[in-house]
């Protein structure tokens, strides 16, 4: 996910939203130097984006990020996760765009965490590219 989730930052810097992506890239071990800590105490927010299930990979996460590193002190907002849809997967590659996270996906959802915080200048009529 992580060249679809490159291409919904730079949509949303367009917008005036800075993302800091980290790519944990495996989850044995995770994260053993606390980058997400780090980044948590700057950005107060946590976005969580996974390809599997909700609940499979994303729910592992979090718990490592909000439980064992205690990120859940630095949170202005509530985590997200943005994951796969719960069915079965098609079989074509072409079915991948609507059952696991696309670059919309993840601009929804951090363009809405955004607003919570300040719905003036991140109002509800914006336009994905």
């Amino acid at each position: 996910c992580i060249r679809i989730a490159e291409d919904a930052c730079k949509q949303l810097q367009d917008k005036g939203i800075s993302v800091e992506l980290i790519d944990a890239q495996t989850l044995l071990p995770f994260d053993t130097e606390g980058i997400i800590g780090l980044s948590l105490r700057k950005t107060n927010r946590l976005v969580v984006l996974d390809e599997d299930l909700p609940g499979g990979a994303s729910a592992f996460m979090l718990r490592e990020i909000l439980e064992i590193q205690k990120g859940y002190q630095y949170l202005d907002a509530t985590p997200r996760t943005i994951t796969a849809a719960e069915h079965r997967p098609p079989y074509g590659s072409d079915g991948d765009y609507f059952s696991k996270p696309n670059a919309e996906d993840i601009f929804e959802q951090i363009y809405g965490l955004m607003q919570e915080s300040q719905p003036n200048k991140f109002t509800a009529n914006f336009a994905w590219k």
